[in-house]
C-alpha cells in the first residue's frame, strides 16, 4: 500500500500534524468512502475490480459532504478553538495533497447553510445526497484510530530524540566531570574500578570468546549498557490500542503493528548515532576526552542494537502482510524491496564485522563494509519515500545520517587536500620495519597515510602515528651505533640502559639534534600482510596524507611520566614524552635492532631503558618506579595488545594496593 500526502516539514508532533485535531478528521475519515453526486461512476478496466474513486474538487464542491462533515465537527469539536477548525478545514476537506481546491465554503460558512439539524443515519452503502447524521459508533472507531495513531508516533519521534540525546550529551557531560575538583586519589580509584578495567576478565584489546569478541572496559560497559537499555525501554513501553477502531480488527494485530514502527522508527535513529560514532571527524572528539576507540566500540554495539530493531521490524510486517493475505502483492513493491535489501544488508554487515574477518581480512572487511553501508542507507530512504513520499518526516533521519556521514568525509577531503599529493621515501630498515619520511609536511599525532600507486586498491588508507616532523639535512649525519652491540644483546636477550639526562644537558643534546632540520613527517611502519607489505619493494612513492588526528593528549599537569611503548609503539608516545617537563622514564620493549638505531637521535636526552629481544616484566617495571612516588603519576603506552592488557591490570591494582594518584592513557586504533 503506498501513501500519498503533502510534503511534511519536521517530524511528526514536531512541525508535522498527522490528524489533529483528531475530531475533526474522525468525521472525515467516517465518509471519506461515501459516494457523491460528482463521484464517477467506476473506475477500472480490462475486467478488473471497479471501485467509485471521488476527485478533491468533487470533495471541495459536494454540498452534501461538505455539510455532513461540517455537522460532524460542530457536535465533536466544540472544546476545539475555531482559528485550528478553520485551519483544519482549508486543508483537509479536499485531501493533503500538496495542490488541491479549497473548499468553496468555509467551516462557519457551511454550518450557516444547516437550517435543520439532520436526523437519518449516514449509510455507507448509499449515496450520500443529503446532510446525513454520522453514527457515534462509526466517528469513535475513527477517532480511536487516528488519534492512538498520531499519538504514538509522536510518542515514538520523542523516545528516539532522547536516544539520540543521550547518545550526543552523554559523553559530553562525563567529560566534563574531568574540570570537577575531586581529589586527585578519588578520580584514580574510580578510574580504578569503574572506568579502566575490562568488563571482566584482563584483556581489553586482546579478542575474547574464540577471537570473536573485544570486551569493552568497564566505562564504555555502562555507556553500553544505558543505550541498550534505553533502547530496550523505548522499543516496548508506551504501546497501546483502543478498540474499536476502524483500522485494526483486533488488539493483537494493533500492537503488533505499533511494535514494528516504533522499532522501523527507532532503528533510522540509532542508525545515526552509529554513523556519528564511525566518523573519524566526529565531533564528540573534538569536546570530550573520550578515545576514538572507545566511540568505535560504541558504533559496534549500537549498530547492533539498529540492527536488531530494523529485523524486529521486517519480519513483524512479513508476518502482518501474511496473516493479512496480501504479502504476495505488497511484497513487489518496490518501497518493500527497498525496505527489505536495507534489512539484509544491515544483517549481513553484522556477520561481516566480526573480529576474526577484521584482523584477517581487513581490506575486503572496509570495502564490505562500506558498499553494505551505502545500501543500507539508501534502501532505508527510499522505503520511506516509495512507501509516504515526504508526508511524515520519517526520511529526516535518514537525511541525519547522510549530513553526518557527508560531514566526515568533506572533512577528510579537506585534511587531505591541505597537504596535497606529496613524494615518500621509504628507507628499509630490517625485513620486518620501514621508515617513511615525507619532506616538507609538519604534523603530530597520527595520520591516515594512502598510497595509490602501490596497489590497485587506491582508496585503502591506514593510520599511522608520527615519529617525527623533523629531518637531517644532507650536510648531516646521524650518529649509528655498531650494529653488533644489538646483535649480540639480541641473541642474549638482555638490556640497554640509558642514564637520566638532566634539564640543562637534556636541552643541549635536543638543540644539537635538531638544528639544522627541515620539517618532515616521519612514520615507523611494521610491514604486515595486506598493503604495507608492498613498502619493501620501493624507494619513493606518491602518498596523501589524511591528518591529523588526535594530538590534544596533555600530560603537563602531572609531576611524573612512565611511558611504557612496544616495537613502533614508541611513535604514538614520543610526543607525549617531549611534552612532558618533569621526572619522564621511558621502557620500550622492541625485537629490532635496526628499529633502534632507527630511534637513537630521537630518543637522545630521555632517561630510558630499551629492552631487546625479551618479554618486559611491566609489573616489576611499573612497582619499582612507583615505590616511593608521592605525587601524580600518569603510565602511557603503546604497544602490542597483550603489552596494553597487562599495563591495565598492573596499574588498576597498584591504585588500591598501594594508594598510587595514576592517570593512565593507552594509545590505540581500532577498527
Amino acid at each position: 500500500m503506498i501513501s500519498k500526502g503533502r510534503f511534511g516539514h519536521g517530524l511528526i508532533g514536531y512541525g508535522i500534524p498527522m490528524y489533529q485535531p483528531f475530531c475533526a478528521s474522525a468525521c472525515r475519515d467516517s465518509i471519506k468512502s461515501a459516494t457523491l453526486n460528482c463521484t464517477p461512476a467506476v473506475s477500472g478496466t480490462h475486467g478488473e475490480h471497479s471501485m467509485a474513486i471521488t476527485e478533491p474538487k468533487c470533495y471541495a464542491t459536494d454540498e452534501s459532504f461538505l455539510t455532513t462533515l461540517a455537522y460532524c465537527v460542530s457536535q465533536h469539536c466544540s472544546s476545539t478553538s475555531l482559528w485550528k477548525v478553520e485551519r483544519w478545514w482549508k486543508a483537509n476537506v479536499a485531501g493533503n495533497a500538496d495542490i488541491q481546491p479549497e473548499p468553496k465554503w468555509s467551516y462557519q460558512q457551511t454550518l450557516l447553510r444547516i437550517t435543520t439539524p439532520p436526523t437519518a443515519n449516514y449509510n455507507k452503502k448509499a449515496p450520500l445526497n443529503t446532510t446525513t447524521l454520522i453514527p457515534n459508533s462509526t466517528w469513535f472507531t475513527n477517532f480511536n484510530a487516528d488519534s492512538e495513531f498520531e499519538t504514538l508516533e509522536i510518542t515514538s519521534e520523542n523516545f528516539g530524540l532522547i536516544i539520540v540525546l543521550s547518545g550526543v550529551l552523554v559523553p559530553i557531560v562525563f567529560s566534563l566531570a574531568r574540570f570537577l575538583p575531586f581529589p586527585s586519589l578519588w578520580r584514580s580509584k574510580v578510574s580504578a574500578l569503574i572506568v579502566d578495567p575490562p568488563l571482566f576478565g584482563s584483556k581489553h584489546s586482546q579478542p575474547v570468546f574464540w577471537n570473536l569478541l573485544i570486551l569493552p572496559t568497564r566505562g564504555q560497559a555502562f555507556f553500553i549498557a544505558y543505550l541498550t537499555i534505553l533502547n530496550l525501554v523505548l522499543s516496548s513501553v508506551d504501546i497501546w490500542t483502543k478498540q474499536p477502531n476502524s483500522w485494526y480488527e483486533s488488539t493483537n494485530e494493533a500492537i503488533t503493528t505499533y511494535i514494528a514502527n516504533r522499532t522501523g522508527v527507532l532503528s533510522f535513529i540509532n542508525l545515526v548515532l552509529a554513523f556519528l560514532y564511525a566518523g573519524r571527524n566526529n565531533f564528540l572528539l573534538w569536546i570530550t576526552n573520550w578515545s576514538h576507540l572507545t566511540f568505535i566500540i560504541a558504533h559496534r554495539y549500537i549498530a547492533l542494537i539498529s540492527t536488531l530493531q530494523a529485523i524486529i521490524h521486517s519480519v513483524l510486517y512479513l508476518v502482518l502482510k501474511v496473516q493479512a493475505g496480501t504479502h504476495t502483492s505488497e511484497s513487489k513493491l518496490s518501497y518493500w524491496i527497498w525496505g527489505a535489501a536495507a534489512t539484509v544488508a544491515m544483517t549481513i554487515l553484522l556477520h561481516t564485522s566480526i573480529h576474526p574477518i577484521r584482523q584477517r581480512c581487513y581490506e575486503l572487511f572496509l570495502a564490505n563494509h562500506i558498499v553494505l553501508s551505502i545500501i543500507v542507507v539508501i534502501g532505508s530512504y527510499y522505503h520511506i519515500l516509495l512507501r509516504f513520499q515526504h508526508q511524515w518526516g520519517y526520511e529526516v533521519w535518514m537525511w541525519a545520517v547522510m549530513a553526518v556521514w557527508g560531514f566526515d568525509h568533506i572533512v577528510r577531503w579537506i585534511r587531505l587536500a591541505r597537504h596535497g599529493i606529496r613524494t615518500a621515501q621509504v628507507t628499509i630498515l630490517d625485513e620486518d620495519y620501514v621508515r617513511v619520511n615525507v619532506p616538507g609536511v609538519a604534523g603530530s599525532g597520527h595520520a591516515y597515510l594512502y598510497f595509490p600507486t602501490l596497489t590497485w586498491r587506491f582508496w585503502e588508507n591506514h593510520p599511522f602515528s608520527v615519529a617525527s616532523t623533523l629531518l637531517p639535512t644532507p650536510d648531516q649525519t646521524t650518529p649509528m651505533i655498531d650494529s653488533s652491540e644489538y646483535t649480540d644483546m639480541e641473541k642474549k636477550g638482555g638490556r640497554l640502559q640509558a642514564q637520566l639526562v638532566s634539564g640543562s644537558d637534556s636541552e643541549s643534546h635536543r638543540s644539537q639534534s635538531y638544528k639544522g632540520h627541515d620539517a618532515s613527517l616521519t612514520f615507523l611502519i611494521r610491514t604486515q600482510t595486506g598493503l604495507t607489505r608492498h613498502l619493501h619493494q620501493r624507494t619513493n612513492l606518491p602518498i596523501l596524507i589524511e591528518g591529523n588526528y588526535g594530538s590534544d593528549t596533555d600530560v603537563t599537569q602531572y609531576s611524573t611520566l612512565i611511558a611504557i611503548a612496544g616495537g613502533v609503539g614508541i611513535t604514538a608516545l614520543l610526543p607525549l614524552i617531549r611534552a612532558h617537563s618533569g621526572r619522564t622514564k621511558l621502557y620500550w620493549g622492541a625485537r629490532s635492532s635496526a628499529l633502534i638505531r632507527d630511534f637513537e637521535v630521537s630518543l637522545e636526552g630521555i632517561d630510558k631503558d630499551i629492552i631487546l629481544g625479551q618479554r618486559m616484566d611491566i609489573a616489576l617495571v611499573l612497582e619499582n618506579e612507583l615505590r616511593d612516588e608521592k605525587g601524580e603519576v600518569c603510565v602511557v603506552c603503546s604497544g602490542p595488545n597483550s603489552m596494553t592488557d597487562e599495563v591495565r591490570t598492573v596499574v588498576t591494582r597498584l591504585v588500591w594496593k598501594k594508594n598510587l594518584k595514576i592517570k593512565l592513557i593507552v594509545e590505540a586504533f581500532s577498527w
